[in-house]
């Protein structure tokens, strides 16, 4: 598509003769100053992809902080937006090939938060510019020269820590010809592979696929016809007719054009009143414990230990196997004082009859359960399926704290809902840096599997400072770092009901990060009823926040269950 005045394919041409008289003295006289001047290439746009039109193609940005958006851009289709978290300052760069001895101009156009232009590698003087935000669009502009042997520089943009995510766009790096030979207009993107079917209802498909480079979109085929767009790996294909087969096939789209589709695969959508009956209804307030399947000094309990102020209790952890994805679980019976294997599996039943959800959790802070390919994928779900039918878990909890591939753990979850039916509980325990942006890879999970998740009870402790919905840095140990984080959950795409507070039950519980319970109640009440806030206020409030979670029911135990006698009463007298 072409651009706005200054496209990039555009050249200066070397200056014309003035007049016929002008002509005759040149010709005559060539050694005459000023007259006379070596032809001179013309300068191009060496960045590539400056436009960000085939998405993040020769971008480079840290800690998977960059994504391609379509609004707001300054022109063609799309731009970049990058999002500082914790310690990454969403740092994107490119390599750009120049000429050695050379003068070069920098230039973007940025919108958002603090934004910064730069290079690096000039062999001369590195520079940069900088701008503490707009809601705008605002030109960022300098130059340098580069050194006698420098043939490629780095250029960049970055955020600042703490601050809210930048928008940058239309990129120039103008110049002598690097060897790069200028922008070149975005590639028709590549055939999207791995399509795969996951949940089905009576009148749904949910669908995933790898992602192609270069894609700023993608078109969703239900028998050769197009039935939905998405701009991520998913989408789900409604309106669909029970019992029923269906073909449905992908393709990659961008400014340049759209892809081949995919090869088609075929999914039949549920027939009525089958599947799997659904386990005990979680509450529509519900308090979330972790209970430990092993001694690290916290009580030792039996599952028939845990008071009934608990909702969802999440046994803590299935083990890694050599075979990636596939997890399995040993009860710690030495560890748990001779609880044996067939006491706990009664001890679930008996938690189930009293209208609780027992699940399984995945992670924690050393577990390295890896889902990043689509044999893991199925690994993961078929596993954890099994343990469900072998020990009648409800369902799964996500805490992988050593890395989490939103691709893949979406596609397993989806897998996972599909064997299990619609009582699956799914419930996520992100740490809170994890949660600061839609870029990250848990946050995207949760966002890709929305319509079958059940809470995120984000771990608000062992954190440090952290920037709230309003932009502002809170520090952790307070109800303004509950409130605060907890809205930009609850402002960007997740359902107040899945949106929970998770915090230690006691001193020895973490870290640190500890809230006295009275804390946790207040917080409660800011989102729920707009009463108790601190210096934060949310602009509205969410009666139907789902509530809060602590590691462990264990550590509850050890402070003599003061949590959970005070929170858990809480939790069932919100709105």
């Amino acid at each position: 598509m072409e651009r706005s005045a200054g496209s990039r394919r555009r050249r200066r041409h070397s200056r014309p003769v003035l007049n016929g008289a002008l002509a005759v003295v040149a010709a005559g006289t060539l050694t005459v100053t000023g007259l006379v001047s070596t032809a001179q290439a013309a300068d191009v746009n060496n960045a590539r992809n400056a436009g960000f039109e085939s998405g993040l193609a020769n971008w480079s940005c840290s800690a998977n902080s960059g994504a391609t958006v379509s609004s707001p851009v300054r022109s063609g289709t799309s731009a970049l937006k990058a999002t500082p978290a914790g310690q990454d300052n969403a740092k994107c760069s490119q390599t750009v090939k120049v000429k050695p001895n050379s003068a070069y101009s920098l230039s973007s156009w940025v919108q958002g938060g603090y934004a910064y232009l730069g290079v690096s590698g000039t062999g001369t003087t590195d520079t940069s510019t900088w701008t503490p935000g707009s809601s705008s669009w605002t030109k960022l502009s300098t130059s340098f020269r580069t050194g006698a042997g420098t043939t490629s520089v780095t250029v960049y943009t970055h955020g600042w820590y703490g601050q809210a995510a930048y928008f940058a766009d239309d990129v120039e790096v103008t110049g002598p010809d690097g060897g790069g030979g200028g922008e070149e207009p975005p590639v028709v993107p590549a055939t999207p592979a791995g399509l795969t079917a996951g949940a089905t209802t009576t009148t749904s498909v949910a669908l995933s696929w790898n992602a192609v480079s270069g894609a700023t979109g993608y078109k969703v085929y239900r028998n050769g016809t197009q039935a939905t767009t998405a701009t991520g790996t998913s989408a789900t294909v409604s309106g669909l007719t029970a019992d029923t087969a269906y073909q449905f096939s992908v393709s990659a789209t961008n400014a340049a054009g759209e892809s081949a589709k995919s090869a088609a695969i075929t999914a039949r959508t549920a027939k009525p009143g089958t599947g799997p009956g659904p386990g005990p209804a979680v509450p529509k307030h519900a308090v979330t414990g972790y209970w430990q399947n092993f001694n690290n000094g916290a009580a030792v309990q039996k599952l028939t230990d845990v008071p009934a102020d608990y909702d969802i209790i999440a046994v803590s952890f299935a083990d890694a196997t050599p075979t990636p994805g596939r997890v399995t679980f040993n009860l710690d019976t030495a560890g748990l004082n001779g609880y044996t294997d067939a006491q706990f599996r009664a001890d679930i039943k008996t938690k189930q009859a009293q209208g609780k959800n027992v699940i399984i959790s995945i992670g924690g802070e050393l577990g390295t359960v890896r889902v990043d390919s689509d044999a893991s994928a199925t690994e993961f779900a078929n596993s954890v399926y099994a343990l469900m039918q072998d020990y009648g878990f409800n369902g799964v909890d996500i805490d992988l704290e050593n890395g989490l591939n939103a691709t893949y753990m979406s596609k397993a979850l989806r897998q996972l809902s599909a064997k299990a039916g619609s009582g699956l509980v799914i419930t996520m325990a992100p740490q809170t840096i994890d949660m600061q942006s839609t870029s990250g890879e848990y946050f995207k999970t949760a966002l890709n599997i929305k319509d079958i998740l059940t809470v995120v009870n984000m771990q608000y402790y062992n954190s440090g400072s952290m920037l709230g919905c309003d932009g502002k840095v809170y520090s952790q140990g307070s109800v303004d770092f509950l409130t605060a984080l907890a809205c930009i959950q609850l402002e960007n795409g997740l359902a107040p009901s899945q949106v929970g507070i998770g915090v230690p039950a006691s001193t020895r519980g973490a870290g640190s990060g500890y809230v006295a319970p009275s804390v946790v109640n207040a917080a409660l009440d800011c989102l729920t009823r707009g009463t108790s806030c601190g210096s934060f206020k949310p602009s509205k409030t969410y009666p139907s926040l789902r509530g809060a979670m602590t590691w462990s029911t264990n550590w509850d135990a050890t402070a003599g269950f003061a949590w959970s006698k005070a929170v858990g009463p809480h939790v069932r007298n919100l709105p």
